[in-house]
């Protein structure tokens, strides 16, 4: 049947469809729609996106949303790094240069960000992400809560935060902390790019199929009847994946022949002393070489906050840290590394930025303690700007462990 397309010119950023599947339930499906800029998050996609997600979460007729992105490039590439560049310009330029909180756009988009984040985190609905091609930032963070997280043969998934003077947020700081072994944190201080296969070794994905099969995927969807469970819906929907996925056996990725090595370099609780060792270790992996190349670029200050951000993150719940990453972004918006990060990299294209501070030396013990711990404190706010966090019925995440649990009852 033909697609039912919902939006209109004047928000094309997305493109919204329903399509009607055999028993008359419908996939929802939401396209990210600027692939010049490599769909790079902005403000207009972040609300539309929220809106449009709500309005299916309480439809009955929707049975899954499909979460995509136009082009062949890039699923997201990040956020739209220049407009929160000018609001950082002008900020800094202003007599409230010292409040975090005077800079409205960060302010808002970061919480708009977030909340969308943690809506797909709880969806009470089977969510697939089709991650094809460049996914960051942003588009890490799209892709993060959906319950069913697909890369295809030109995914390279990164978190680069640091090298542009922020540090791995939209909850990254939850997702690689509770990665195997030491890889959450090689990858947030390296920023390394990873392929399909080491997306599934690393439990970051859960199924690689060729992008040539996408179509074939979705008539495969609408030829479905759909249970009405969203628990049973997602079973089917794994059913339906693993019948089109990539057999494990052909896959194979740095990553995972790394992974000791990894868990050795990175070990301690001295994270100045990790970042040395990562630079300093006599690699033969091109891979590994160039991740480690990158810790030379890297911010200072953003690796000790990626640092600490992850060892908070490890004892904390979703909703904790996106309000901790909240506070931390805005601290990072008022501060110089921030936009220096984006205009050596995206503005003035130099690839030199000017880091305060600019070398590990200069974070000291006593800087940690005063530094860093004043961007992870919260302004005096009456109350956290994220502290109602929408949570919808129950995600489809939870209604698999009530399940496990009604099953256990049962047996006993």
């Amino acid at each position: 049947m033909e697609a039912k397309v919902m939006n209109d010119k004047a928000m094309d950023v997305v493109l919204f469809e329903e399509r009607v599947c055999a028993d008359g339930k419908r996939l929802a499906i939401a396209t990210l729609n600027v692939p010049a800029t490599l769909n790079a998050l902005s403000l207009p996609m972040v609300q539309l996106l929220t809106a449009r997600l709500k309005q299916w979460a309480s439809d009955p007729q929707i049975a899954l949303v499909l979460l995509q992105a136009s082009g062949d490039k890039a699923f997201c590439a990040g956020g739209d790094l220049q407009q929160l560049y000018q609001s950082m310009r002008t900020h800094h330029a202003s007599a409230a240069a010292g409040d975090c909180c005077a800079n409205a756009y960060a302010a808002e988009f970061f919480a708009s960000e977030y909340q969308l984040d943690y809506l797909i985190h709880r969806y009470p609905k089977p969510v697939l992400c089709w991650a094809h091609g460049v996914v960051m930032g942003g588009g890490v963070g799209l892709m993060m809560g959906a319950s069913h997280k697909v890369v295809t043969e030109a995914t390279r998934f990164a978190m680069p935060e640091a090298a542009i003077g922020l540090f791995p947020d939209v909850g990254g700081s939850w997702m690689l902390s509770r990665l195997p072994g030491k890889i959450g944190l090689f990858l947030a201080l390296t920023g390394a790019q990873l392929r399909s296969a080491d997306c599934l070794y690393a439990g970051i994905a859960d199924y690689a199929i060729p992008h040539a099969s996408r179509e074939q995927l979705i008539a495969a969807i609408l030829r479905q009847g759909w249970s009405i469970s969203p628990f049973e819906a997602a079973q089917q929907l794994s059913q339906l994946l693993h019948s089109v996925a990539m057999p494990e056996a052909v896959l194979a990725g740095p990553l995972q022949e790394a992974a000791t090595l990894i868990d050795r370099l990175c070990e301690g609780e001295n994270w100045q002393h990790i970042v040395q060792k990562l630079r300093d270790h006599a690699y033969t992996d091109p891979w590994l070489q160039k991740a480690a190349a990158s810790l030379h670029k890297a911010a200072p200050l953003s690796l000790a906050l990626a640092w600490e951000a992850q060892r908070r993150a490890a004892t904390m719940s979703l909703e904790q840290v996106f309000q901790m990453e909240y506070v931390l972004a805005l601290r990072c918006a008022a501060h110089t590394d921030f936009a220096e990060g984006i205009r050596a990299l995206l503005i003035d294209k130099d690839g030199k930025p000017q880091w305060q501070p600019a070398d590990l030396q200069q974070l000291t013990a006593a800087h940690m303690e005063t530094l860093v711990a004043a961007m992870f404190a919260a302004p005096d706010w009456p109350q956290h700007p994220l502290h109602d966090l929408a949570q919808p019925e129950v995600s489809v995440q939870q209604n698999e462990h009530n399940e496990h649990i009604n099953l256990e009852e049962q047996a006993a």
